[in-house]
């Protein structure tokens, strides 16, 4: 990580494309779209497999950026009333709940556009609930092994 400033939405980012976290947000967002979409596991595959692409390629600049203005906001409202830092618990919860938010409305609509998937609010949530176990992972690796800095 080359930066000088940094905020844990980079951290997080950096985590997410390790290649085990990758690996097993494919499998559980596998089973979530077999059982959402009651498709063939072939096609359950293919679209788990083409949103990651998308979802990555767009978090990589967009998981960074949505902790950035987080930051911003949060240096103006509610950091200097407890007079915390940017490395604290509530921006470490926000960060998580950005990316999977982020990673889930990308992932939705690439369901939607590439593959003619109706949008539900069922089919939104529990993606929700797949990408949050996905960033719940990376959060760990990082709370295992903190960056020096």
């Amino acid at each position: 990580m080359l930066a000088d400033v940094v905020w844990p939405s980079l951290f997080l980012g950096d985590s997410l494309l390790t290649w085990w976290i990758i690996l097993a947000g494919l499998v559980v967002e596998f089973f979530f779209i077999l059982w959402l979409t009651s498709g063939t596991p072939v096609r359950a595959a293919l679209m788990a497999v083409t949103v990651n692409i998308v979802s990555a390629a767009i978090g990589i600049v967009g998981i960074p950026l949505s902790g950035l203005l987080w930051e911003l906001l949060a240096t103006i409202t509610i950091l200097p009333l407890f007079e915390w830092g940017t490395f604290n618990p509530v921006t470490w919860f926000v960060s998580c709940l950005l990316a999977a938010m982020l990673n889930t409305v990308v992932e939705v609509g690439s369901l939607r556009l590439i593959f003619k998937v109706r949008w539900t609010k069922r089919l939104f949530w529990w993606l929700a609930l797949a990408n949050m176990i996905t960033v719940g992972m990376a959060m760990a690796t990082i709370m295992m092994r903190p960056p020096k800095m």
